[in-house]
């Protein structure tokens, strides 16, 4: 769901050009046919993940919350030749329908799709992570940061989506079960100390997470 209002997002969609053009059909799609569909990133943020991607150039991405794949693919842009992405993704309907289109793009051979719960599926996973997306179950987020911090390599940065979930997390009394997850998970990662974060306004909000 898109937090800023929608004259602002259309204008610096307008004035951008980093989303992979050839994903606007399954984008569109989405939109079009799917009950949830807001809960695919926005056209200028899958620019955003594309972009920041190829100037990380990284060995392998994790991706915590597949949907319907437009995010795996903007971040698939930056991969390495020889890089991979592996997202995990709790519902198979969703993963199932993420895989065709992996499979029909020329990244597909660089994906790895999980079906499952996150929390059981990432410690079978002995990888080192340069890039990290969460954008799963909100009451999950910080397990997911301190499953992922000890994995992340040196130049690894983690993404962390929804942070302002809806302009909910400014009011005085803070109610619902997500929100109030994710001003815990604003507040704890505040306090780590042993983190450098810097919370963006795109869209619903982004927190960009490195080890210091």
């Amino acid at each position: 769901m898109d937090f800023i209002q929608q004259a602002a997002n259309d204008y610096v969609a307008h004035f951008s050009d980093a989303t992979p053009a050839y994903l606007r059909p399954m984008y569109e799609q989405t939109l079009l046919s799917h009950p949830h569909a807001h809960l695919q990133s926005n056209w200028n943020q899958g620019g955003f993940l594309s972009f920041f991607s190829k100037l990380l150039a990284p060995q392998s991405i994790l991706e915590i919350g597949t949907f319907t794949g437009f995010s795996t693919l903007c971040l698939a842009e930056g991969l390495t030749a020889t890089g991979s992405i592996d997202t995990i993704e709790i519902r198979a309907e969703e993963a199932n329908a993420a895989r065709i289109h992996f499979d029909a793009s020329a990244k597909g051979h660089q994906i790895v799709s999980h079906i499952g719960d996150a929390k059981d599926i990432l410690p079978t996973l002995h990888k080192q992570w340069d890039l990290v997306f969460i954008d799963a179950d909100k009451t999950g987020y910080i397990e997911y940061v301190n499953l992922v911090l000890p994995m992340l390599s040196d130049k690894g940065v983690i993404i962390a989506d929804n942070v302002l979930f809806h302009g909910q997390v400014f009011e005085e009394k803070i109610t619902g079960k997500n929100a109030l997850a994710i001003h815990a998970f604003n507040e704890y990662i505040l306090a780590h100390k042993d983190i450098e974060k810097i919370m963006l306004t795109i869209r619903d909000g982004l927190t960009l997470i490195r080890k210091k």
